[in-house]
């Protein structure tokens, strides 16, 4: 988006450079601190419109911008062997005892020449204090190395360094001032070294350190408040401090860069109130006390990342997800399906920049009515460009000093020409070429097929020259540089002047210059762009005319750039430059009074007519400007201000431009859209009683006309029709189909078309729930209503009234946040014999859940919607299961190895009982217990480690599993009972012991409850066996119904699933009136003391999630 900054005061840095091509790291680059920007980064806008920055409105400044790499026009160094005078320097060298020369002064910064970069402030105001921080950046490690901090008294003639009272050691990497008092200074040490702030309330002459615990990147003060700063961290974080950066509080985290912004006074509540994005939301909070309770939430739902742009009356966010519509904040709140970039909101009107879908490198310029809402198309395929740093740049330029004129460069058949307006973009018409060139030579130029064409380019830093420039103290003075012919082009560019307001044009140079306005634009300043050294300058005191050449220096200059004095007299400069590749800088201050001879006089000024090609009535006025003689050699001086006579004129239909809806036709004629709906625009009968019919067309905005076509014009407000209602809308507010259990979910209802007062809104929630309203006004501010329950809502809205209704659906999911999930599966499995997988939830009850398979080496998934699946492992060996669970944008993960094989043998293990006072009940301590004991049964019994695996369960008294696997080479596959009793024997006989630490000594034997011998998978299972195993299941079950909150009796190894009656008793649990409406918490509560004890039918134990088999 484009932030719109007013006209600056202050002249900036004019960098005189070599064409784009060369280097950017090779020239001194020199910022000047402006007093009208609204900070760092936040000030600085992301998309910026091609606008003056010479007027006297600017709104307070904060901070300056390093160039550096990202400099448009930097100073190519070049060799001495290349170092080449021109005829004329040559010319003027032999002669200068006749020369004109200016009177100056000259100082070199010892021991900076090694540095590349400058940041300088001067505080005007009838100040001469200057400040100026040269900075050694390296552009390979991409931080500042070297810093010196220079100080001036004398209006530039000496500089005092300040290193020693800042400190030797210290780096220096920013230098910023309060926009309200130019005396307070702050600069910014770099991080990398020392983060910390240094303070001064004297311009600069002394300076207190401050420590801080975070880094700034940015920073943006009050635009009344001198002391309120906002600082933002390079971890997302922003800081508030009410006493100039000595003290620091966190506002909030996670805040997007460059999305925060000061309250306006006159329309915030609050002066202390800050607007900022987080998390994709726009907030609202107080600077010393931000917390839940005190933040706004002007707009109720999500906004597209990086979107907010608060600037003058108007708010705006981007909503991608929402239909088409409006929601009024302040001014209004704009939604806009397209990307948008504001341009300006002056005069109560929005000019937005938007890139349709079949653009690339141009973008269509809309401009909305008084209210911001409805949005019309004024120009389109204006052209754009990135600048240095990323941000778009387009080519529209605003002219100061006369309202409503604009410079635009439009792609006409992939060709790149200028037009210019002064109506607003009512209008718009090509620039007649100069009727003669520099000597005198007549240039045929026909239009529409031959034009002038200008390159709009302004400086991403308001005091360096760009290649256009107007003032407010001189209105119809512009210079800009461009070219003649079909098209724009980055050749053959010359210097071009109007003094008409572009009436007609005069070219002033055949190659670029840097234009600077001197003493309010009475005098016009040139300097040559050249990477050769230079000594002249050349003045004109008739608006361009005549040009004098002066010398401003001896010996020639490098020339890296100028700084002027802030203020519109502007008489006194710095030109920044070296003599040689590695030489200090020398600074030249160069005092313009004594070239001009007196103070003007009321004798001095002519009145000029402000006309387009004649017509002498623009924005619906007769305007009539003082301007200075072209002949006159004098001073205007800080009182001078630019009189005005206005005389209002007849209303036209050229005072009014097409409606929303309606588009200008070839004659002329504003009609209907192939999409617009006039019923549409009654759209405010939902709420009022009467709406204004358009005509078509509406009055330019700021335009002054009276009487003449005003009422035909005029759009006429009517009584609302009576009719059934249309267009109804139900949506939530953050535009999702989601929503969290227990949680406030706001419904917006709207009405396109329908008397709203006499229209009944009924909302059927789908719950049981349902409610009637008797009209549309009364829901303006959403409905809310909570869920007590996970599932899916059919969620209605009708609309009804005596000549009709309409009925809307919405489904609405209601869900609960999946924190966990376990896998439940064997650890051993019988080789082509079906095993039930299960999956627990946690909480159980999440809304929507989809469940994706993954078996061994399959590479395909198996996606249920149910939690449980059935699988056959056809091939011995291990076996990886997992599964994935996805419950709306959450994703989990569990993951299980099973031992296939055709034949085991399993039994409990049990432990003498001193173990469970150092069982922990955790995974980890598990798996170590699991590997100890295998390896005591190992070294017990002789068994192969391979043919034995050990798994200890979860939970007290502690218990365990062994599963013997037969020897595949000597028994071809079948169990060996010999080694099964081998291992019985042992464990019986406690010869199977561990230490689990010193003086701690663990026996394991083998669980004996009932006679039941081992689990046996083979065909040739003894009868007695199997009804002692029934015992055992019968035995099981009697234990777990008597004991189901309790850790299961060790020996069992057959289990019952109780999990459908826990369920039962978990919803007929009484519940307290306070705790009526249940939450996904209060779901893992009722879970906890039975989600061990889910069981699978089919002998599989529910064991942990992290439970890995050793």
């Amino acid at each position: 988006m484009l932030w719109h900054w007013k006209e600056s005061c202050l002249y900036g840095l004019a960098l005189l450079c070599s064409p784009p091509s060369s280097s950017p790291y090779n020239g001194k680059v020199y910022n000047l601190k402006r007093p009208g920007s609204h900070g760092s980064a936040p000030g600085d806008p992301h998309h910026r419109v091609r606008r003056s920055t010479q007027g006297p409105d600017s709104p307070p400044g904060a901070r300056s911008l390093p160039f550096g790499n990202s400099a448009a026009r930097a100073a190519r160094r070049v060799p001495r062997s290349e170092l080449t005078w021109n005829r004329e320097e040559r010319r003027t060298a032999t002669s200068r005892q006749e020369e004109l020369k200016l009177t100056s002064s000259t100082f070199a910064l010892t021991g900076d020449s090694a540095h590349n970069q400058a940041m300088v402030h001067w505080s005007g105001q009838n100040s001469s204090v200057i400040l100026m921080l040269t900075k050694l950046y390296d552009f390979n490690l991409g931080s500042v190395t070297e810093s010196s901090l220079w100080r001036s008294t004398d209006y530039g003639t000496t500089y005092e360094k300040l290193n020693e009272k800042v400190g030797v050691k210290i780096i220096l990497s920013y230098l910023y001032v309060s926009p309200n008092n130019k005396r307070k200074i702050m600069l910014l040490t770099d991080p990398e070294v020392e983060s910390s702030l240094l303070i001064s309330s004297d311009e600069g002459a002394t300076y207190q350190k401050y420590r801080l615990n975070f880094y700034i990147l940015s920073l943006l003060f009050h635009p009344e408040q001198e002391d309120w700063i906002l600082a933002y961290g390079h971890d997302q974080k922003l800081y508030s401090s009410v006493e100039f950066g000595r003290r620091w509080q966190l506002v909030h985290e996670q805040v997007a860069p460059n999305r925060f912004y000061w309250s306006k006074l006159g329309l915030d509540k609050e002066p202390g109130l800050i607007h900022l994005e987080t998390k994709a939301l726009y907030i609202t909070c107080k600077l010393q006390n931000c917390t839940d309770a005190n933040k706004g939430k002007p707009f109720p739902g999500y906004i597209d990342p990086n979107s907010l742009v608060v600037q003058d009356e108007y708010v705006f966010v981007q909503v991608s997800h929402l239909q088409r519509g409006n929601i009024c904040f302040m001014k209004c709140l704009f939604l806009f399906p397209q990307d948008l970039h504001v341009i300006s909101t002056d005069e109560n009107r929005v000019v937005a920049a938007v890139q349709e879908w079949n653009q690339n490198d141009t973008y269509n310029l809309y401009v909305s009515e008084a209210g911001g809402i409805y949005y019309t198309l004024a120009l389109e395929n204006v052209m754009s460009s990135m600048g240095p740093e990323g941000n778009v740049m387009i080519d529209l330029y605003e002219v100061a000093g006369i309202k409503g004129m604009f410079l635009a460069n439009k792609k006409l058949n992939n060709e790149v020409k200028t037009y210019i307006t002064y109506n607003k973009g009512r209008d718009w018409r090509l620039l007649q070429a100069p009727s003669a060139d520099l000597r005198g030579n007549r240039i045929h130029c026909m239009l529409p097929y031959c034009s002038l064409h200008l390159h709009l380019q302004v400086s991403a830093n308001p005091y360096t020259s760009g290649n256009i420039a107007s003032r407010e103290s001189v209105p119809g003075i512009i210079v800009a540089s461009g070219s003649i012919g079909a098209e724009l082009t980055s050749s053959n560019v010359s210097m071009f002047i109007t003094s008409d307001a572009g009436n007609t044009w005069r070219q002033i140079f055949d190659e670029e210059y840097s234009v600077l306005y001197l003493d309010q634009g009475g005098a016009l300043v040139a300097i040559r762009h050249t990477p050769l050294p230079i000594r002249h300058l050349w003045l004109s005191f008739d608006e361009g005319r005549v040009w004098n050449k002066y010398s401003f220096t001896s010996s020639p200059l490098f020339v890296d750039g100028v700084l002027g004095e802030p203020g519109e007299e502007t008489l006194i400069m710095t030109i920044f430059g070296h003599v040689s590749h590695r030489s200090e800088w020398q600074l030249v201050k160069i005092d313009f009074r004594s070239i001009f001879n007196r103070r003007c006089v009321e004798s001095d000024y002519v009145p000029w007519d402000l006309h387009d090609q004649g017509e002498r009535c623009l924005m619906g006025v007769k305007r009539v400007y003082q301007k200075l003689r072209p002949i006159a050699r004098c001073v205007m001086g800080k009182i001078y201000s630019v009189t005005t006579i206005s005389e209002p004129c007849d209303c036209t239909e050229s005072d009014f431009e097409c409606d929303y809806g309606f588009e200008r036709r070839a004659n002329g004629k504003c009609t209907p859209a192939f999409w617009f709906l006039s019923s549409s625009m009654s759209r405010t009968c939902t709420t009022e009683h009467t709406f204004l019919n358009s005509t078509g067309y509406r009055k330019v905005v700021s335009n002054n006309c009276t009487g003449g076509v005003m009422e035909q014009y005029t759009a006429r407000r009517q009584l609302c029709p009576s009719q059934a209602p249309r267009g109804l809308h139900l949506v939530t507010s953050e535009g999702k189909l989601t929503a969290t259990l227990a949680s406030n979910v706001t419904f917006l209802v709207f009405l396109e078309e329908g008397d709203g007062s006499k229209t009944s809104i009924m909302v059927d929630f789908g719950d049981g729930n349902a409610f009637t309203y008797s009209n549309v006004s009364s829901i303006e501010d959403g409905i809310k209503h909570i869920y007590k329950n996970v599932g899916i809502y059919r969620v209605s809205a009708t609309a009804e009234n005596s000549l009709g209704s309409e009925t809307v659906l919405l489904f609405l999911h209601i869900t609960c946040q999946l924190e966990s999930i376990h896998l439940s599966a064997p650890f051993v499995a019988v080789k082509n014999k079906e095993v039930n997988l299960t999956v627990v939830l946690s909480p159980s009850q999440v809304g929507t859940v989809t469940y994706i398979w993954w078996f061994g080496n399959n590479s395909e998934p198996v996606i249920t919607l149910e939690g449980s699946v059935a699988f056959t492992f056809s091939r011995e060996g291990i076996s990886v299961v997992t599964v994935q669970v996805s419950a709306g944008n959450t994703i989990l993960q569990d993951r299980k190895t099973i031992a296939v094989h055709e034949y085991f043998r399993s039994h409990l293990l049990a432990f003498s009982s001193n173990l469970d006072d150092h069982n922990p009940d955790v995974t980890e301590w598990r798996l170590d217990a699991s590997r100890v004991i295998k390896t005591s049964m190992v070294q017990a019994t002789g068994v192969k480690s391979e043919q034995l695996l050990v798994t200890v369960l979860p939970g007290l008294p502690t218990a365990a599993e062994f599963f013997l696997l037969p020897d595949i080479r000597l028994t071809e596959g079948k169990p060996d009972k010999t080694l099964s009793e081998l291992v019985l024997s042992a464990l019986n006989q406690n010869l199977v012991q561990f230490t689990l630490r010193p003086g701690v000594q663990i026996t394991v034997y083998a669980a004996h409850l009932s006679a039941a011998p081992l689990v046996d998978t083979s065909d040739n299972h003894s009868g007695s066996a199997m009804l002692m195993l029934l015992s055992v299941v019968v035995a099981g079950l009697a234990v777990f119904l008597i004991y189901k909150f309790k850790r299961k009796i060790p020996g069992l190894h057959v289990y019952a699933a109780m999990q459908d009656e826990k369920e039962q008793e978990m919803i007929q649990s009484p519940v307290s009136p306070t705790d009526s409406t249940p939450s996904c918490s209060s779901q893992r509560e009722l879970e906890k003391p039975w989600l061990l004890d889910l069981l699978s039918p089919d002998d599989s134990y529910n064991k942990s999630t992290e439970q890995q088999m050793s």
